[in-house]
Order: C-alpha cells, then sequence, then structure tokens
C-alpha cells in the first residue's frame, strides 16, 4: 500500500499578467477544451496517495469555491480562505495543520500544465534525505534556481546565496515540489514568500534538492500568449486543430483557420473567420476576421504567437512521417512537404500528383519540387479536413451532401484516373497484392491485439490459415487505382465547401471497395447505417453510369464486408504502431469505433473465420 501524502494547489493570485481575462475568468478556471485548468490538475493530483488536497482562495474565490463545490472533487478540497492574501510561503503556513498530518505533502501552483511524473518525484524525494525537492527544468525564460553538481539548491537569483561553487548552474522551479512537513518550521506565521524559506533552510543545513524534468511538457499560463499556447498545445496532443464546446453555436457559420478554441456558451455570428483564436465562455464574436487573439465578453486581446524557426510554421496531425510547414509566398501561402532522404515514396508522389491533376482528381497544386533535397512546395488547401469539418454540428442533409462530394473523387480515381492508369508507370506497377493484405492483419496481430491489449493467441497456425483465405479472397477482386487510406482527414475541405484530396502517395492498385469502407466505415466519424447505404447506392449509380454500364454493382457489394475486415484490421494495427512507436498516444481515441466495427464485422462472418471472431470477441 502506498503511503498517502497530503497536496496543497496555489490558487489565491490576481492573474494580473491575464488581465482583462481575469477581470471575467480567475486564473484557476481558464477553460482549455472545455475543462478548467483547475480541473484538469485535480484530475492528474486524484491519481495519487491523497486523501485530501487543500488549496488557497482568494481573487475571485466564491466563483472558484462554487466550481469546486459542483465538481467530481468537491469531497476531496479543502479550502483555506485569505484575506489578505499571503504569498507562496503563508498560504502554506495558514494551511500547516492540515499540511502536518502526513510526513510529506506536494505542492502544485494552479496555473501550471505539465506531464511530468509526479509519482517519481515523490519517489525521489523519499530516497533522497531532501527537506523539499523541487521539479526544475531548463528554461532559459526563468532559470533562477542556482543548483551544484548533484543538484542540491545552493541559492536563488535576487535571494541570495548559500554558497559558490564553480560548477553551479540555473535552472527554473516548475512551481511543483514535495516538502517534509518539518519545513512548514521554516516559515513565519503571515505572509512570506517560499523562496525565502528555501534559503533558510538550507542555511540552517537543509538540504533542498532537486529533480531534473528537462524535456517533459511544461507551460506556466501566465500570460495571453502563454494560455493561448497551452490551448493550442493541447488541440495538438489530441490530435485536433478545432475544438467546439457542445453548448456554443454558429460552427457551421463560420470559417476557421490554424488551430482554434470555442468555449462553453460562445455564439459564433455569420461571417466570422476565426485562425489562432480562443473564444472564452459566454462570448459572441460578430462578422469579420479575427488572427491570433483572445476574445472575451466585452474584449478581443491579440497575443504575440511565438515565431517559428525561419517564420515557417509547422502544420499537420496525421500519422506521416514527413514534415508539413505553412510557409509566406507572394502575399498568400503554400505549404512545403519535407522528406527524409530516406523516404521512398517522394518520386511517386510527384508523378502522382501531375497525373491525378491531369484527370481532374482534385490534389493540390504541385508549384515546386527540390528532387535532390526531398523539399516540394505545395498549394495550401488550409487546416480544415472533413474529419474537423464535421465537428460542428451540421443537418444530415448537409453532411450527407459533403460525402457525396468526396464519393465523386472516389469515382474519378475509380474510373478515369484507372482507365489511364498506364500513362503513370509507378502506379499502374503498385499492386495492392497478396502479400500487402497478409501483412495487415499481421500488423493488426502485433501491434494492436498483443501489443496494445496484451492478448495471447491461442491458435496462431488455424488464425493464420483464415488470415491467408482472406487475403486471397480480397486480392481476387477486380483492382482499380486506389488511395488506400481515403478516410476523412485526409479530404480537405475548402472554400465553397469543396474537397480536396491529400496523403494519396501511397496509392496502389486494389479493390475499389477497400476505398469506398475507408470513408463510409470511417472510425474517425460514425455514419448511421442509412446514411451509409444512401451513399453507397450513390456510389454505384455513379459508377455504373460514368462506365457507360460495366459496372457490376451487385458483385461490388460482395467485396464490401471482406474489405471492411482488411480495412479495420489495418486501421487498428496503425493505431497500435503510432501510439506506442511514434508516442501518438491521441490515435488510440479512435481504437474503440474501429474495434467497435470489426467486431460487427467478424460477427457477420463468423462460420468462415471463427478463429478471427473469438479472438476480436475478446479485445
Amino acid at each position: 500500500m502506498r503511503k498517502e501524502i497530503n497536496c496543497f494547489i496555489l490558487a489565491a493570485g490576481l492573474g494580473e499578467r491575464l488581465r482583462p481575462i481575469t477581470g471575467q475568468i480567475p486564473k484557476p478556471l481558464l477553460p482549455v477544451l472545455g475543462e478548467p485548468l483547475l480541473g484538469r490538475l485535480l484530475e492528474k493530483l486524484s491519481g495519487l496517495p491523497a486523501r485530501r488536497i487543500g488549496m488557497n482562495l482568494h481573487y475571485k474565490k466564491e466563483e472558484i469555491r462554487d466550481w469546486t463545490e459542483t465538481s467530481p472533487y468537491k469531497d476531496k478540497v479543502q479550502l483555506f480562505i485569505e484575506d489578505p492574501v499571503l504569498d507562496t510561503g503563508g498560504a502554506l503556513k495558514n494551511a500547516e495543520s492540515f499540511l502536518s498530518t502526513r510526513s510529506i505533502f506536494l505542492v502544485h501552483n494552479s496555473d501550471i500544465l505539465s506531464d511530468i511524473d509526479l509519482t517519481k518525484l515523490i519517489s525521489h524525494h523519499r530516497a533522497s534525505g531532501n527537506v523539499a525537492t523541487l521539479a526544475v527544468h531548463d528554461f532559459s525564460r526563468f532559470n533562477t534556481v542556482a543548483v551544484d553538481g548533484n543538484g542540491i539548491v545552493t541559492g536563488v537569483a535576487g535571494k541570495g546565496y548559500i554558497c559558490d561553487l564553480s560548477e553551479e548552474r540555473l535552472v527554473a522551479y516548475t512551481g511543483i515540489a514535495v516538502y517534509n512537513r518539518e519545513f512548514l518550521d521554516f516559515l513565519p506565521e503571515g505572509k512570506s514568500g517560499v523562496v525565502d524559506a528555501w534559503i533558510a533552510a538550507a542555511a540552517s543545513g537543509k538540504k533542498i534538492g532537486t529533480l531534473d524534468v528537462t524535456g517533459q511538457y511544461w507551460t506556466d499560463v501566465g500570460t495571453p500568449a502563454d494560455y493561448a499556447s497551452a490551448v493550442s498545445d493541447a488541440l495538438k496532443a489530441e490530435g485536433e486543430v478545432l475544438y467546439f464546446h457542445a453548448d456554443a453555436e454558429g460552427c457551421s457559420d463560420a470559417a476557421f483557420y490554424g488551430y482554434n478554441a470555442v468555449e462553453k456558451g460562445c455564439k459564433i455570428g455569420r461571417g466570422v473567420l476565426l485562425k489562432n483564436c480562443i473564444v472564452l465562455p459566454g462570448s459572441s464574436p460578430h462578422r469579420g476576421d479575427y488572427e491570433d487573439c483572445i476574445i472575451g465578453k466585452d474584449f478581443v486581446l491579440p497575443y504575440e504567437r511565438t515565431a517559428p524557426v525561419n517564420n515557417d510554421q509547422l502544420i499537420g496531425i496525421g500519422g506521416s512521417d514527413r514534415k508539413y510547414f505553412r510557409v509566406a509566398r507572394n502575399g498568400s501561402t503554400a505549404v512545403e512537404m519535407r522528406c527524409a532522404e530516406a523516404d521512398q515514396d517522394f518520386a511517386r508522389h510527384m508523378d502522382y500528383t501531375f497525373f491525378f491533376r491531369k484527370y481532374m482528381l482534385p490534389v493540390p497544386a504541385l508549384i515546386s519540387v527540390d528532387a535532390e533535397k526531398k523539399i516540394a512546395l505545395f498549394e495550401d488547401l488550409g487546416d480544415i479536413s472533413l474529419y474537423s469539418w464535421l465537428k460542428c454540428p451540421r443537418e444530415s442533409r448537409d453532411v450527407q451532401r459533403m460525402y457525396m462530394k468526396a464519393l465523386d473523387m472516389l469515382v474519378v480515381l475509380h474510373g478515369t484516373v484507372t482507365d489511364h492508369v498506364s500513362e503513370c508507370e509507378l502506379l499502374a506497377s503498385r499492386v495492392f497484392d497478396y502479400d500487402h493484405l497478409r501483412w495487415e492483419s499481421s500488423y493488426f496481430v502485433e501491434r494492436y491485439a498483443e501489443g496494445v491489449r496484451g492478448t495471447g493467441i491461442p491458435d496462431p497456425k488455424a488464425l493464420e490459415n483464415e488470415f491467408h483465405r482472406l487475403a486471397l479472397r480480397v486480392d481476387s477482386f477486380p483492382k482499380t487505382v486506389i488511395h488506400r487510406d481515403f478516410q476523412s482527414q485526409n479530404i480537405m475541405v475548402t472554400g465553397q465547401d469543396t474537397p480536396r484530396l491529400i496523403d494519396y502517395q501511397g496509392a496502389r492498385m486494389a479493390a475499389p471497395a477497400y476505398d469506398v469502407v475507408s470513408l463510409l466505415w470511417d472510425p474517425y466519424y460514425r455514419l448511421d447505417n442509412d446514411m451509409q447505404e444512401r451513399l453507397l447506392e450513390y456510389y454505384t449509380v455513379r459508377m455504373r453510369d460514368e462506365s457507360g454500364g460495366r459496372f457490376d454493382a451487385g458483385k461490388f457489394r460482395e467485396t464490401i464486408l471482406p474489405c471492411r475486415l482488411q480495412r479495420h484490421m489495418q486501421a487498428l494495427g496503425a493505431y497500435g504502431f503510432l501510439s506506442s512507436v511514434k508516442g501518438k498516444k491521441f490515435f488510440l481515441k479512435y481504437a474503440p469505433e474501429a474495434l467497435r466495427m470489426l467486431k460487427e464485422e467478424t460477427s457477420l462472418t463468423r462460420d468462415d473465420y471463427p478463429v478471427l471472431y473469438t479472438l476480436v470477441s475478446e479485445l
């Protein structure tokens, strides 16, 4: 059983650097994708062996108290009201009777977001012999704490030094620390700063130690720019470019570029364009363009984004190893794709672009190419994919209309482009065959069933036999040019709700149903069964008309279910790989929907693939 500790949150500050935002919302309640900073912190602290969590309040204490009393943490939090405010040391002394009930306590500033491992910090402190252990990192903007070669604090800039050692270096305090209860003896009654107590404890011979957490995510939400950065970081961590609260209105009437968050109770007017903006709860921006700003009920606060190197903005949230940058060009922007030297698809990507555009498939225009450096400059299609477009509440007819437009692209790809594929040798010879299909099923077992779920395979030989038969069947279907990853994140929605296609360098010759199921049975967005059927009928009619009646809708429909099996095993394998190997944990949030569909499919094919059915049903 883990030894219990106490926790304390410092939440009494005025938030003066965040005005006028904090004139409306106290800093601990600033929302980050619908969740207040305080809520995110309490969730993290609740994972520690802490029965109670103390918190000091002063500025807008009623609002914070009201939120706490209606939160899931209401029975865990003990409030300490300060009037006047007692500063960081005085706050701990004021809560001495609470903090001293356990041998150690953790203190965390309420305006810090991080992925610092607090359990590791506590364990390090217990083993160190320190009276206090500060989580520190190398952060030049805030490097003021001097430490020696053993990580022991020797002083703080502006507060004095205990000794002068040649090996001293400066680090930054993260606002997170663990203390022994005896540290409280170094705090005077009344208002005081905790840094002075560090110096006093060190001067008396006590060790003020550190744990270096450099490289772990950390942000101090102290300024408008810091707050905006925290929100965009949270979006990126979730694999999103747009957050729109379920209780906000006007999403479908606005245009979005970059990273945007629209919080609870907002009403976005028609003709609003948001680019890298936060719309605070209850705000109502009216017609106009808003860029790099935080919008409140009665203010628009610009902030200065951190300038990227060479003014190039890294964009894209997918699983690719390629890097895409938005760059300035002739008064507008373009997207620069930078590939690794070993990228084997670069030349193919260039050839495919010319070939697809020749036959009117709407891929981005290629502006320039540096084949030696493997850099290409493309037309900028913006930031809103079909996946993000669907984040907005929309009428069913509008969703269906957009999917029909996407299917129109497939009709071009599976029809006209395929009819002329002999003109593109790199594509004509690239067949998605039995070996590739078998690789997908093995990928599913290795990366998801075993890798993510830790499921053993009781009869590998029987399962391999079923995968063999499934791959043979799918490989036998008539082949067209397919995109191979035709899902909502690879379809960009541009002006006038026009879909455009990206990430097509993986195109191959394969069963066209693979593309159709990738879109209509997409783990990123669930379509209801009736709409799936209407869209499937739309595709088959369009293909029959475009082929002059040669397209056999009946035989095509027979290929749907086997391709669904293949596609969803591939998707789950990819989510496992991207989350565990590439560190893109957000992909796992799509796994439950992919697994739900795979369970449905294996149930429908249970007689043909009983071992696969058993495996999937146990996941």
